[in-house]
């Protein structure tokens, strides 16, 4: 019935159209009781992490309830998530105790990421809290400053954050928390990142694809994730798939991705089931490593999953008001929503705490008492305080790029030439570079990065243990997560897709940057390697994959991110590309976007030509303008390789067509610099803008992208009015390359017309002339589009670079 609820305390029906067979998939283990000491200190710790976990949604004051709760006690918001946090903290208890056994690296990845109530209790009772920030001491007045200050303004947010120690991913969007654990462990072979996920977060794309991840590690080289699907039930207010199926369909699902299942579920008995489980898990992991390591792999070997059912809300209040709290969608977030007004409410919040035993718990001074220290694991094996949580990076070696560069005056794939230097990158970085691409490595033409490396695919029998610096997979999603994850834990990756479906991880892409931009806010978190995209396949010639294939919105969301962040460069030629790209592996901290063609395309500037040019970010260029762009009537712009192209094609004709016009040529590869002075450490003073767009000339930017991100970087600088920008318009399915320019007005007879008219203004030469003129370029567009459709071509010379003539002579000669 709708709006009934479920007492989860009732297992849910069994179908009957499982085969009872798959109950054999189900891994049955040795259950061993552990020492008393051991199984004492865990029901401390995870008492007092759920005492404090609690207080944290509730309390401003008496953190210690050393008198009865009163309405002035409870904060006036009362924010946070209640409802996994016994769950995150069991897990956290065990995970203790099996570090301080077995001497583990690991770090702790919590995909319901508002479970942070959980976290901060635990890093409180460990310490790591107090390390990094004095103000949470382990003791009274810390408790009482973590405890009032939580969700509060000035205190920890409700969500896992970079301000979390230990965490290594964003907690406010679910699902791509286990292909950053994934990604964490790649060619590390000595950590082991335990990913909690949430059965609610079990139903997002990302998650789902991501349970493939282990076909892409080799064991050899890399760690291992224990994952723990954390069944519990309920999202904020329905059941979960996963809540609904029985083990029987639990164990057939896990089994067919490739894992060994084994379930938690015995409530009774949950320290017991649950270390020996942990134990198992470790014992398989190391079992396929000492293989792998000793030069037998297993193929397809099938690692370690555990499956843990716990009552949502587990030891919180049963029922309130008549309805089931515990065990229910009503635990969720705050299970006693009305403690500051309803008094039934604040006493029954008051009898919760207590269940804990707060007064056996904490010392007089408010520290933990010392079994609950005695499972916490020495400082630097702290999950709070591993390195490659919070100082992690080491830096990569990138090659001598300018070797690699290309004559000018020639014609060179970018792509090409950069799929070279990352062959030479990967033979230089063997356990700190890789490359995330979905299925679309040979289609960009950077097939050049196989020379020496591989696609690291474990579950293909030609390429099962040879390792490879390349993951390919046709997920988006789980290509950034990895990256997230190398990339956080000190290493340096690489993201080349289609530009069309860089969309598909955006939301992704700005989680982690507002990782990164907490991050750097803290005192305690040293730098990271930036996250490294390039968008190729580009709408300009897309043409015959159609509208589907065409779409640069990526770049928007880019220019959007803070500017300690933002880059996005546009090289035009193929040593452009390699400085970008050789400057971006080497740079740190940023979210770098490397937009440009794959296609062959002219190469206008020599390596030093080419460093200087991206040095700059933008440039005026002499060889293409009229008297090295000396007093010109107008400043054409090209952003974008072909864009770019269009603008020197533009600039060529105009010299036939009104030798009068005097046109000064730009090309701009730092977008960046165009933003106004302060609001971009990029971004030109108003002086040197004026430079190269004088103050009283018409400038004509001829953009790859959308004209409104164009004009949003442009608004603030003084006389906009002479600033014209064209860039895709959203036009053009499946046509020829040129005809793709003519729909969204950016070839070169628009840049043309743009150029006659703005120059019109200030030469009377060719204001007298200027209608004919317009007239000539309508009628060229007319026959050209005539000829397009009635041959199905480009006319000949269309993209006959050879054609391209400088002021001074030839600038390309094909």
């Amino acid at each position: 019935m709708p709006g009934e609820i479920i007492d989860r305390a009732n297992p849910a029906p069994k179908p009957s159209h499982v085969p009872d067979q798959i109950l054999s998939l189900k891994v049955e283990v040795e259950k061993k009781d552990l020492p008393k000491d051991v199984a004492t200190a865990l029901k401390e710790f995870r008492r007092a992490a759920c005492y404090i976990a609690a207080a944290m949604i509730f309390l401003k004051d008496n953190v210690f309830l050393e008198k009865d709760l009163a309405f002035d006690d409870i904060k006036p918001r009362l924010l946070g998530h209640w409802g996994t946090c016994p769950g995150l903290i069991l897990v956290y208890a065990h995970l203790n105790y099996l570090v301080q056994k077995h001497d583990v690296d690991m770090i702790y990845v919590v995909g319901p990421g508002h479970g942070a109530p959980a976290l901060l209790a635990a890093l409180w009772l460990e310490g790591s809290m107090a390390r990094f920030m004095p103000q949470y001491t382990r003791d009274r007045q810390g408790l009482h400053n973590l405890i009032s200050k939580f969700s509060a303004p000035g205190g920890p947010p409700s969500h896992i954050n970079a301000e979390t120690p230990g965490s290594i991913h964003e907690g406010g969007e679910l699902g791509y928390a286990l292909a950053v654990s994934f990604g964490a462990i790649m060619d590390k072979p000595d950590l082991v990142v335990t990913c909690v996920v949430g059965d609610g977060e079990a139903e997002t794309g990302p998650t789902a694809t991501a349970w493939h991840a282990y076909k892409y590690i080799d064991p050899a080289e890399s760690g291992a994730v224990i994952p723990i699907v954390h069944v519990n039930g309920f999202k904020i207010s329905e059941r979960t798939i996963y809540g609904v199926m029985d083990d029987k369909e639990l164990a057939a699902l896990f089994t067919g991705y490739g894992y060994r299942p084994r379930f938690v579920e015995d409530l009774d008995n949950i320290d017991v089931d649950l270390a020996s489980s942990l134990e198992w898990a470790l014992a398989e992991i190391r079992k396929i490593q000492r293989a792998a390591r000793s030069g037998n792999p297993i193929m397809k070997p099938q690692w370690p999953v555990i499956i843990m059912r716990t009552p949502k809300g587990w030891t919180g209040p049963k029922k309130v008001d008549g309805e089931f709290i515990e065990g229910s969608y009503h635990s969720h977030q705050v299970p006693l929503a009305k403690a500051k007004s309803d008094e039934q409410q604040l006493q029954d919040l008051q009898k919760w705490l207590k269940s804990y035993g707060p007064q056996d718990l904490f010392k007089e001074d408010g520290s933990p008492i010392q079994d609950i220290l005695d499972v916490i694991p020495r400082d630097e094996k702290k999950m709070g305080q591993l390195k490659e949580t919070y100082d992690p990076y080491v830096g990569i070696d990138v090659p001598d790029w300018m070797a690699l560069g290309v004559d000018k005056g020639t014609e060179a794939s970018s792509m090409q030439r950069c799929g070279t230097l990352m062959d030479q990158a990967f033979q230089a970085n063997s356990k700190s570079l890789r490359m995330f691409s979905p299925d679309e490595l040979e289609s960009n033409k950077l097939n050049a990065v196989f020379d020496h490396t591989g696609r690291n695919f474990q579950w293909d029998e030609f390429a099962n243990a040879r390792g490879g610096r390349v993951i390919e997979i046709l997920s988006e999603h789980c290509c950034q997560g990895f990256m997230q994850g190398y990339t956080i834990t000190g290493r340096v990756g690489l993201f080349p897709s289609y530009e069309s479906f860089l969309g598909i991880i955006g939301t992704m892409m700005v989680q982690y940057a507002k990782f990164g931009k907490m991050g750097r806010e803290t005192s305690w978190r040293g730098p990271v390697g930036s996250l490294n995209y390039i968008e190729t396949s580009t709408w300009t010639r897309q043409e015959h994959n159609g509208f589907s294939h065409q779409n640069p919105s990526f770049i928007s969301l880019v220019l959007n991110l803070k500017p300690t962040a933002a880059r996005v460069y546009f090289p035009p030629d193929a040593n452009c590309f390699l400085s970008t790209l050789a400057h971006c592996l080497r740079s740190k901290g940023y979210v770098n976007l490397m937009v440009g063609s794959k296609q062959p395309t002219p190469v206008y500037l020599s390596p030093k030509e080419a460093e200087a040019h991206c040095r700059a970010g933008a440039s005026v260029w002499e060889f293409a303008s009229t008297d090295s762009g000396l007093n010109p009537d107008v400043v054409l712009v090209g952003i974008g390789a072909e864009l770019t192209f269009e603008v020197l094609k533009a600039a060529e004709l105009l010299r036939a067509m009104a030798p009068d016009l005097r046109v000064r040529v730009v090309n701009v590869t730092d977008l960046l610099v165009l933003e106004s002075e302060g609001q971009h450490p990029h971004g030109l003073t108003t002086q040197d803008f004026d430079a190269l767009f004088p103050a009283d000339r018409a400038v004509h930017f001829n953009y790859h992208g959308y004209a409104t991100e164009l004009k949003g970087l442009l608004f603030a600088r003084p006389n906009t009015a002479r600033m014209t920008v064209e860039g895709y318009r959203e036009e053009g399915s499946t046509t020829t390359p040129f005809d793709m320019m003519l729909l969204n007005h950016v070839s070169r007879y628009h840049v043309m017309e743009y150029a006659l008219r703005g120059g019109a203004q200030v030469n009377e030469k060719v204001r007298v002339r200027l209608v004919p003129l317009l007239a000539d370029l309508k009628h060229r567009v007319r026959k050209t589009r005539e000829f397009i459709f009635g041959e199905g071509r480009d006319p000949g010379d269309t993209y006959d670079f050879g054609m391209v003539r400088g002021g001074g002579g030839v600038l390309y000669e094909g």
